[in-house]
């Protein structure tokens, strides 16, 4: 039987598998946080507290998900194994597809090949 804690953890894939936007915080004057981001955290504090559980749900977001999810999955690879976060990164470099993204008040937008590129030099975010 599936725990409220699974459907979670499905329903934050499920929210990134579809994004169009990468922001890790508030976003715009009001500081709005969005639905993504909202799932980027549930799944963060799903491997803290379900690691196995949600590691496959992470790795299958890095596998099939939008490039926005996609790389909301390489970051939280990142947290819980940072050479794994790494090697997630460079095979995404590669990768043309394009996601706006968000720091506070500014919006721009980037490739999913741009933004692994800045990660693995230590930039964005």
């Amino acid at each position: 039987m599936s725990g409220s804690w699974e459907r979670e953890l499905d329903a934050a894939v499920r929210e990134l598998d579809g994004a169009d936007t990468l922001a890790f915080g508030g976003v715009g004057l009001a500081g709005q946080i969005l639905p993504a981001t909202e799932a980027y955290r549930t799944l963060e504090q799903g491997l803290r507290e379900h690691p196995e559980a949600a590691r496959k749900r992470v790795d299958r977001l890095l596998r099939k998900g939008s490039p926005a999810g996609r790389a909301y999955a390489a970051t939280l690879l990142e947290v819980v194994d940072p050479a794994a976060g790494r090697d997630a990164w460079a095979r995404l470099r590669g990768d043309d597809g394009e996601f706006t993204t968000f720091s506070g008040c500014l919006m721009g937008r980037a490739t999913l090949g741009e933004y692994a590129a800045e990660r693995l030099t230590g930039g964005a975010r």
